[in-house]
């Protein structure tokens, strides 16, 4: 049985959402077991991340309501049979698991379809969010009655907006669960400093971060980025050898016990000494990463903390020789954005990216701000008012993508900002990120979890 809040955390979380939507039922399909390459040997379960929000429950095969009309509560689900205590040993009720979340009326997993198809009959609102596996897509569909082609059309934006409203904003047990996560993250990231030295492999460093993720937690919140090619930015490949007078770039984080999750990047040398380009880069970046974190406060929008990080780092690499120009026009251009192709962060939660499989454009915008159409401004994830509450990656980078230059290059893009014959001196270079997670309090802000080596005298004591 997986770790639970009190169980007044659920119901209070379940009354405001229906304070919030007012009509209807919503639905919440939980998630099923997923074959790795038959239908016994299945991944490790993870539940949907609004199930666990509302209903706390990690159990494959359920699924619950809330009438929003009534006020009440029900979860659909099947008892365990002796074929699988045999196999599991003696499992809980479905009746018994829900009383520990609040929800006093449970029934067979096979009444849901007759539940939905009577409120439907009724006139009454069915709500959902997104499908985002293909077996609850056909669920959903079968459920409904709507096409499973077309099921994605009808999703509900009021129970979306909804629960973007709740989840965005962390309640103290939340937040303490994401510092233990934290935690967890930070042991990943320093094993891995202490053996960042030549001749190690990429592949046992990233091995050994996943094995303290499932030590301490439930693994990993997302595939572990370890690379010596940082310029890629999600760079699964782990078949290098580590070399001396490269950097390491590392993106990883854990999920916690109840799912909560972390998400750190750090850039280090290759037996802990930078060269004199790559501290003179790697200064830039954790300058803009430590003022995006001394400015963040709420009332402020993400978007003016990724403008003043690009800011940063456009005025450093002018600094250096790769960019001219006026740096806050470059900037509002674009021009940055051949250096700092992505958005400075993202919300964090009980998914890495929280809450983006609802739509990304619910999570990170809002009436009030709005996604732009230019490149490395478009991918800003994050652009809405903060919050007290929220919790947010820090991540501005520098990469030097040799194909990305190439094609601006050609078509002389933003000649007048950028310096092209120096920028082709850093064609090898690499890329360098530094990621932190940080609150958002009432009066400023927090970074979570302990302490993770940053500045290049840290990195070059921890490496040796």
């Amino acid at each position: 049985m997986n770790p639970l809040f009190e169980r007044s955390v659920y119901v209070s979380r379940r009354d405001r959402l229906a304070e919030a939507v007012g009509h209807g039922i919503a639905v919440f399909l939980g998630n099923h077991e997923a074959p790795m390459n038959y239908p016994d040997n299945t991944y490790n379960f993870r539940q949907d991340s609004d199930f666990l929000y509302f209903f706390g429950l990690s159990v494959a095969d359920i699924a619950a309501v809330i009438d929003f009309d009534a006020r009440k509560s029900m979860i659909f689900g099947n008892d365990f049979g002796i074929d699988d205590v045999i196999w599991m040993g003696d499992q809980p009720t479905v009746a018994s698991l829900a009383e520990k979340v609040g929800v006093s009326e449970t029934h067979p997993f096979a009444m849901l379809a007759d539940f939905i198809q009577q409120a439907r009959q009724q006139g009454r609102k069915v709500h959902f969010t997104p499908p985002y596996r293909g077996d609850n897509q056909i669920l959903l569909a079968n459920l409904t009655g709507i096409n499973v082609n077309t099921i994605r059309d009808e999703v509900s934006l009021e129970l979306i907006k909804g629960i973007v409203t709740l989840r965005s904003a962390k309640e103290q047990c939340e937040i303490d669960e994401m510092d233990k996560a934290c935690e967890i993250g930070v042991r990943m990231h320093t094993a891995v400093m202490r053996r960042c030295h030549e001749g190690e492999s990429e592949r046992e460093l990233a091995g050994l971060a996943e094995g303290i993720a499932l030590s301490f937690g439930n693994g990993i919140s997302f595939p572990v980025i370890l690379s010596q090619h940082g310029e890629t930015l999600h760079n699964h490949a782990h078949d290098g050898i580590l070399k001396a007078g490269n950097m390491l770039l590392m993106d990883a984080g854990a999920e916690g016990l109840m799912n909560y999750c972390s998400d750190y990047t750090r850039t280090m040398p290759v037996n802990g000494k930078f060269t004199t380009k790559q501290q003179e880069i790697y200064e830039i970046v954790l300058k803009a990463n430590l003022d995006a974190i001394d400015a963040a406060r709420p009332g402020l929008y993400n978007k003016e903390l990724h403008r003043l990080s690009c800011e940063v780092i456009a005025q450093g690499l002018k600094d250096l020789g790769l960019m001219k120009g006026d740096v806050k026009e470059a900037v509002e251009l674009g021009a940055h954005a051949l250096f700092m192709v992505h958005g400075l962060g993202h919300q964090i939660g009980l998914d890495v990216h929280d809450m983006e499989g609802l739509g990304q454009i619910h999570v990170g915008y809002d009436e009030t701000v709005r996604p732009s159409k230019i490149f490395g401004w478009a991918s800003l994830r994050m652009a809405r008012e903060l919050k007290p509450g929220f919790v947010v990656s820090i991540e501005p980078g520098i990469y030097f993508i040799p194909h990305l230059i190439d094609i601006w290059k050609k078509e002389r893009k933003f000649e007048s900002f950028i310096n092209y014959d120096v920028v082709d001196k850093y064609r090898d270079f690499g890329g360098i990120r530094i990621e932190d997670d940080l609150l958002i309090t009432e009066t400023g802000h927090r970074v979570l979890g302990p302490h993770l080596p940053k500045t290049v005298g840290e990195l070059a004591e921890i490496i040796g």
